[in-house]
Protein backbone atom coordinates (compact mmCIF):
# COMPACT_ATOMS: atom_id res chain seq x y z
CA UNK A 1 0.00 0.00 0.00
CA UNK A 2 1.47 3.97 -0.73
CA UNK A 3 1.67 5.75 1.77
CA UNK A 4 -0.69 8.24 2.07
CA UNK A 5 0.07 12.02 1.00
CA UNK A 6 -0.07 15.17 3.87
CA UNK A 7 -2.75 17.12 3.00
CA UNK A 8 -0.68 20.52 3.02
CA UNK A 9 1.38 18.65 0.61
CA UNK A 10 -0.88 17.98 -1.83
CA UNK A 11 -2.76 20.91 -1.44
CA UNK A 12 0.80 23.06 -2.36
CA UNK A 13 0.88 20.53 -5.42
CA UNK A 14 -2.59 21.55 -6.31
CA UNK A 15 -1.38 25.11 -6.49
CA UNK A 16 1.92 24.97 -8.30
CA UNK A 17 0.43 22.88 -11.21
CA UNK A 18 -2.50 25.13 -11.63
CA UNK A 19 -0.93 28.66 -11.68
CA UNK A 20 1.10 26.74 -14.44
CA UNK A 21 -1.71 25.98 -16.26
CA UNK A 22 -4.18 28.26 -15.96
CA UNK A 23 -6.07 27.02 -19.07
CA UNK A 24 -6.76 22.95 -17.95
CA UNK A 25 -9.69 22.45 -15.40
CA UNK A 26 -9.33 22.25 -11.48
CA UNK A 27 -9.61 18.76 -11.99
CA UNK A 28 -7.14 18.03 -14.24
CA UNK A 29 -4.52 20.02 -12.40
CA UNK A 30 -5.27 18.06 -9.13
CA UNK A 31 -4.54 14.62 -10.74
CA UNK A 32 -1.47 15.88 -12.14
CA UNK A 33 0.22 17.21 -9.16
CA UNK A 34 -0.94 14.16 -7.30
CA UNK A 35 0.67 11.93 -9.90
CA UNK A 36 3.90 13.33 -8.68
CA UNK A 37 4.37 11.76 -5.26
CA UNK A 38 3.24 8.42 -6.42
CA UNK A 39 6.96 8.30 -8.66
CA UNK A 40 8.83 7.03 -5.25
CA UNK A 41 6.56 5.30 -3.35
CA UNK A 42 7.25 1.88 -4.23
CA UNK A 43 10.54 2.21 -3.26
CA UNK A 44 9.06 0.84 0.17
CA UNK A 45 7.58 -2.07 -1.24
CA UNK A 46 11.27 -2.99 -2.73
CA UNK A 47 13.30 -3.31 0.79
CA UNK A 48 15.20 -6.11 1.63
CA UNK A 49 17.09 -7.80 3.90
CA UNK A 50 21.50 -7.85 3.06
CA UNK A 51 22.68 -11.03 1.41
CA UNK A 52 23.52 -12.90 4.24
CA UNK A 53 21.35 -11.38 7.23
CA UNK A 54 19.80 -14.34 7.99
CA UNK A 55 19.70 -18.25 7.19
CA UNK A 56 16.96 -20.27 6.25
CA UNK A 57 15.97 -23.01 9.13
CA UNK A 58 16.34 -26.65 7.59
CA UNK A 59 13.48 -28.41 8.33
CA UNK A 60 13.71 -32.64 8.83
CA UNK A 61 11.19 -35.28 9.09
CA UNK A 62 8.82 -33.67 6.70
CA UNK A 63 8.61 -35.53 3.13
CA UNK A 64 11.52 -37.00 0.93
CA UNK A 65 10.70 -33.98 -1.41
CA UNK A 66 12.66 -31.96 0.94
CA UNK A 67 15.77 -34.61 1.09
CA UNK A 68 15.36 -33.91 4.65
CA UNK A 69 12.45 -36.41 5.55
CA UNK A 70 12.21 -40.31 7.04
CA UNK A 71 15.48 -40.58 8.85
CA UNK A 72 15.91 -36.88 9.21
CA UNK A 73 19.64 -36.98 7.47
CA UNK A 74 21.16 -39.42 10.45
CA UNK A 75 21.18 -42.61 8.24
CA UNK A 76 19.39 -46.19 9.48
CA UNK A 77 19.70 -47.13 13.17
CA UNK A 78 22.81 -47.05 15.46
CA UNK A 79 24.07 -44.77 18.09
CA UNK A 80 24.95 -42.31 15.47
CA UNK A 81 20.63 -42.13 15.05
CA UNK A 82 19.17 -42.98 18.06
CA UNK A 83 21.71 -41.01 20.62
CA UNK A 84 24.54 -38.89 20.28
CA UNK A 85 28.49 -40.00 20.47
CA UNK A 86 31.22 -37.27 21.95
CA UNK A 87 33.51 -35.99 19.59
CA UNK A 88 36.70 -37.60 21.56
CA UNK A 89 34.98 -41.01 21.28
CA UNK A 90 37.58 -43.14 19.34
CA UNK A 91 35.54 -46.26 19.19
CA UNK A 92 36.59 -47.94 22.82
CA UNK A 93 39.76 -48.25 21.93
CA UNK A 94 42.62 -46.39 24.33
CA UNK A 95 42.39 -42.97 23.59
CA UNK A 96 45.59 -41.74 22.26
CA UNK A 97 46.36 -39.23 24.88
CA UNK A 98 47.01 -41.95 27.23
CA UNK A 99 49.28 -43.67 24.71
CA UNK A 100 51.01 -41.09 23.84
CA UNK A 101 50.57 -38.61 26.61
CA UNK A 102 50.52 -35.33 26.15
CA UNK A 103 53.44 -33.38 24.00
CA UNK A 104 54.48 -30.01 24.52
CA UNK A 105 52.56 -26.82 25.49
CA UNK A 106 51.13 -23.80 23.90
CA UNK A 107 52.91 -20.36 25.18
CA UNK A 108 50.10 -18.26 25.71
CA UNK A 109 53.07 -15.57 26.30
CA UNK A 110 55.45 -15.81 22.93
CA UNK A 111 55.21 -12.39 21.61
CA UNK A 112 53.06 -12.25 18.64
CA UNK A 113 55.07 -10.74 15.17
CA UNK A 114 53.49 -8.88 12.39
CA UNK A 115 55.04 -10.30 9.29
CA UNK A 116 56.47 -8.07 6.79
CA UNK A 117 57.73 -10.02 3.39
CA UNK A 118 60.86 -8.61 1.40
CA UNK A 119 57.76 -9.03 -1.92
CA UNK A 120 55.54 -6.64 -0.27
CA UNK A 121 58.52 -4.16 0.79
CA UNK A 122 58.98 -3.89 -2.35
CA UNK A 123 55.66 -3.18 -3.86
CA UNK A 124 55.06 -0.38 -0.60
CA UNK A 125 58.60 1.52 -2.42
CA UNK A 126 57.74 1.24 -5.62
CA UNK A 127 54.65 2.81 -4.91
CA UNK A 128 56.03 5.88 -3.20
CA UNK A 129 54.40 4.87 0.26
CA UNK A 130 57.85 4.08 1.96
CA UNK A 131 60.98 6.01 0.97
CA UNK A 132 63.77 3.77 0.61
CA UNK A 133 66.53 6.29 1.02
CA UNK A 134 65.60 6.43 4.85
CA UNK A 135 66.13 4.36 7.55
CA UNK A 136 62.96 1.95 7.47
CA UNK A 137 61.68 1.75 11.38
CA UNK A 138 58.44 0.21 12.71
CA UNK A 139 56.91 3.57 12.19
CA UNK A 140 57.22 3.80 8.74
CA UNK A 141 55.83 0.27 8.03
CA UNK A 142 52.77 0.84 10.41
CA UNK A 143 52.61 4.62 8.77
CA UNK A 144 52.40 3.18 5.04
CA UNK A 145 49.84 0.82 6.33
CA UNK A 146 52.01 -2.54 5.17
CA UNK A 147 51.12 -3.68 8.74
CA UNK A 148 47.36 -3.14 10.00
CA UNK A 149 47.67 -3.70 14.08
CA UNK A 150 50.04 -3.15 16.07
CA UNK A 151 51.32 -6.07 17.35
CA UNK A 152 54.50 -6.87 19.71
CA UNK A 153 56.75 -6.49 17.16
CA UNK A 154 57.74 -6.80 13.03
CA UNK A 155 59.43 -9.62 11.44
CA UNK A 156 61.10 -9.51 8.52
CA UNK A 157 60.70 -12.52 6.05
CA UNK A 158 62.34 -13.38 2.57
CA UNK A 159 59.75 -13.94 0.23
CA UNK A 160 59.88 -12.80 -2.69
CA UNK A 161 63.86 -12.14 -2.19
CA UNK A 162 64.99 -11.81 -5.48
CA UNK A 163 62.25 -9.04 -6.00
CA UNK A 164 64.27 -6.62 -4.00
CA UNK A 165 65.75 -4.33 -6.63
CA UNK A 166 67.38 -1.58 -3.81
CA UNK A 167 69.81 -0.97 -0.81
CA UNK A 168 67.64 -0.57 1.84
CA UNK A 169 68.29 0.15 5.72
CA UNK A 170 65.58 -1.45 7.83
CA UNK A 171 65.55 -2.25 11.73
CA UNK A 172 62.84 -4.48 12.51
CA UNK A 173 61.89 -6.69 15.72
CA UNK A 174 63.43 -10.42 14.38
CA UNK A 175 64.49 -11.53 10.97
CA UNK A 176 65.24 -14.61 9.45
CA UNK A 177 68.60 -15.51 8.14
CA UNK A 178 67.51 -15.84 4.40
CA UNK A 179 65.91 -12.24 5.05
CA UNK A 180 69.58 -11.12 6.44
CA UNK A 181 70.74 -12.92 3.59
CA UNK A 182 68.66 -11.02 1.08
CA UNK A 183 69.34 -7.54 1.91
CA UNK A 184 72.89 -7.26 2.73
CA UNK A 185 73.26 -9.12 -0.73
CA UNK A 186 71.58 -6.06 -2.20
CA UNK A 187 73.92 -3.97 -0.89
CA UNK A 188 71.70 -2.72 2.30
CA UNK A 189 71.80 -2.60 6.21
CA UNK A 190 69.57 -4.49 8.58
CA UNK A 191 69.11 -4.71 12.41
CA UNK A 192 67.04 -6.30 15.15
CA UNK A 193 65.96 -4.58 17.71
CA UNK A 194 63.68 -5.02 20.48
CA UNK A 195 60.55 -3.94 20.72
CA UNK A 196 57.06 -3.84 22.60
CA UNK A 197 53.39 -2.93 21.83
CA UNK A 198 53.08 0.08 24.07
CA UNK A 199 56.85 1.07 22.59
CA UNK A 200 55.49 1.20 18.66
CA UNK A 201 52.26 2.69 20.00
CA UNK A 202 54.55 5.78 21.27
CA UNK A 203 56.19 5.55 18.12
CA UNK A 204 53.54 5.91 16.06
CA UNK A 205 51.68 8.43 17.97
CA UNK A 206 55.01 10.61 18.46
CA UNK A 207 55.90 10.68 21.95
CA UNK A 208 58.76 8.55 21.52
CA UNK A 209 61.99 9.13 19.33
CA UNK A 210 63.59 6.50 17.72
CA UNK A 211 67.10 5.45 18.26
CA UNK A 212 69.26 2.10 17.80
CA UNK A 213 71.14 2.19 21.19
CA UNK A 214 70.42 1.12 24.68
CA UNK A 215 69.96 3.30 27.47
CA UNK A 216 73.54 3.59 28.96
CA UNK A 217 74.08 2.28 32.65
CA UNK A 218 76.39 4.13 34.99
CA UNK A 219 76.37 7.25 36.97
CA UNK A 220 78.68 8.52 35.13
CA UNK A 221 75.99 8.69 32.08
CA UNK A 222 73.16 10.50 34.42
CA UNK A 223 74.17 13.93 33.33
CA UNK A 224 73.95 13.72 29.62
CA UNK A 225 70.44 11.60 29.73
CA UNK A 226 68.87 14.89 32.05
CA UNK A 227 70.83 17.64 29.97
CA UNK A 228 69.45 15.68 26.82
CA UNK A 229 66.08 15.74 28.14
CA UNK A 230 65.85 19.42 29.15
CA UNK A 231 67.58 20.50 25.54
CA UNK A 232 64.61 18.38 23.21
CA UNK A 233 61.62 18.07 26.40
CA UNK A 234 60.87 14.60 27.93
CA UNK A 235 59.84 11.66 25.67
CA UNK A 236 59.50 7.98 26.37
CA UNK A 237 62.28 6.16 26.17
CA UNK A 238 62.39 2.86 24.12
CA UNK A 239 61.87 -0.45 25.91
CA UNK A 240 65.54 -2.80 26.28
CA UNK A 241 64.81 -6.50 26.84
CA UNK A 242 65.00 -7.85 30.28
CA UNK A 243 64.62 -11.52 29.91
CA UNK A 244 67.53 -13.71 29.28
CA UNK A 245 66.22 -15.25 25.88
CA UNK A 246 65.54 -11.50 24.38
CA UNK A 247 68.62 -10.22 25.47
CA UNK A 248 70.68 -13.62 24.21
CA UNK A 249 69.11 -12.59 20.95
CA UNK A 250 69.49 -9.03 20.60
CA UNK A 251 73.25 -10.08 21.47
CA UNK A 252 73.60 -12.62 19.00
CA UNK A 253 75.48 -10.90 15.48
CA UNK A 254 74.02 -13.78 13.83
CA UNK A 255 70.77 -11.82 13.97
CA UNK A 256 72.55 -8.46 13.79
CA UNK A 257 70.92 -7.23 17.20
CA UNK A 258 71.81 -4.03 18.26
CA UNK A 259 73.65 -5.08 21.71
CA UNK A 260 75.91 -6.87 19.77
CA UNK A 261 78.61 -4.32 20.30
CA UNK A 262 78.64 -5.00 23.21
CA UNK A 263 80.24 -8.50 22.86
CA UNK A 264 83.79 -9.05 23.69
CA UNK A 265 86.52 -10.71 21.24
CA UNK A 266 85.72 -14.62 21.40
CA UNK A 267 82.35 -13.60 23.86
CA UNK A 268 79.72 -15.94 23.86
CA UNK A 269 75.86 -14.08 23.35
CA UNK A 270 74.83 -16.41 26.06
CA UNK A 271 74.70 -15.24 29.12
CA UNK A 272 75.07 -18.71 30.68
CA UNK A 273 77.41 -20.33 28.18
CA UNK A 274 80.68 -19.87 27.50
CA UNK A 275 82.53 -20.13 23.85
CA UNK A 276 84.90 -23.57 24.31
CA UNK A 277 88.67 -22.25 23.69
CA UNK A 278 89.80 -23.61 20.30
CA UNK A 279 92.45 -25.93 21.82
CA UNK A 280 91.77 -27.70 25.21
CA UNK A 281 94.46 -27.90 27.90
CA UNK A 282 95.89 -31.64 28.22
CA UNK A 283 96.54 -32.84 31.46
CA UNK A 284 99.33 -33.70 32.56
CA UNK A 285 99.87 -37.43 33.07
CA UNK A 286 101.49 -38.59 35.93
CA UNK A 287 104.86 -40.72 35.17
CA UNK A 288 104.93 -44.57 36.54
CA UNK A 289 106.74 -45.16 39.10
CA UNK A 290 106.77 -41.28 40.65
CA UNK A 291 104.56 -40.87 44.41
CA UNK A 292 102.77 -37.86 45.55
CA UNK A 293 103.03 -36.34 48.25
CA UNK A 294 101.77 -37.25 51.33
CA UNK A 295 102.02 -33.84 52.99
CA UNK A 296 98.55 -32.19 53.64
CA UNK A 297 97.76 -28.99 53.15
CA UNK A 298 97.63 -27.46 56.41
CA UNK A 299 101.03 -28.62 56.67
CA UNK A 300 102.25 -26.61 54.05
CA UNK A 301 101.04 -23.66 55.81
CA UNK A 302 103.14 -24.34 58.80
Amino acid sequence: MPPRIPIQLAAQCCRASIGENSNNSSIVGLFSALSIQTRSAHILASLSDNKGAYHKRIRVGRGPSSGKGKTSGRGHKGQKQHGKVRPWFQGGQTPLIVQRGKLGFENLRAPVMSEVNLDKLQEWIDAGRIDATKQITPKEIIQSNLVGTIKDGVKLLARGAESLKQPIDIIVSRASASAIDAVEKAGGKIMTRYYTKQTIRRLVQGKSFHTDKPLPVGPEHVGPVLQEVRRKGFAFRLADPTSRWDIEYYRDPAHRGYLSHMLKPGESPSLYFKVPPAQLTKTKKIQKGTTREDTKLWEKLK
